[in-house]
């Protein structure tokens, strides 16, 4: 996907399913999520849930198109933009074989000390990596 280093391939499960054979809109939470685990482990190397400093504290998904059980689907994730202890992510995804747009979506996520409890400030080698990644200036 053009603009999108980092990439999932989404073959829907029956149980993601609705009566009516559409991917059902709650499932696609659990594919971004996917994605942005992807990104963290492409990213900063994290492969444990215990080990992501992070809050989601919003998610915004357009649908474009229904997703349907039998097709397959690209998904990609990229870093839009940064805040001094958020930042933004974008996805986009696709129906492989008519590039056909399904869902565009974006979610904040919020750096946070689980220790602490408080928010805190990204560190300063997380603003690089992501800046170095996605090519944000």
């Amino acid at each position: 996907m053009q603009g999108y280093r980092t990439n999932i391939e989404i073959n829907p499960r029956f149980r993601d399913t609705d009566a009516m054979g559409h991917i059902n809109n709650a499932v696609y939470l659990s594919y971004l999520e996917m994605a942005r685990l992807e990104y963290l482990d492409k990213v900063f190397g994290i492969t444990r849930f215990q080990d992501i400093p992070l809050i989601l504290a919003r998610v915004e998904i357009d649908y474009r198109s229904p997703g349907l059980l039998h097709e397959k689907f690209d998904l990609g994730v990229r870093v839009s933009s940064l805040g001094g202890a958020n930042f933004t992510m974008e996805y986009l995804m696709d129906e492989r074989k008519s590039c056909r747009c399904v869902v565009e979506a974006k979610t904040v996520q919020v750096y946070y000390d689980y220790a602490e409890g408080k928010v805190r400030r990204l560190p300063p080698d997380w603003v690089r990596k992501i800046k170095e990644y996605d090519g944000i200036s």
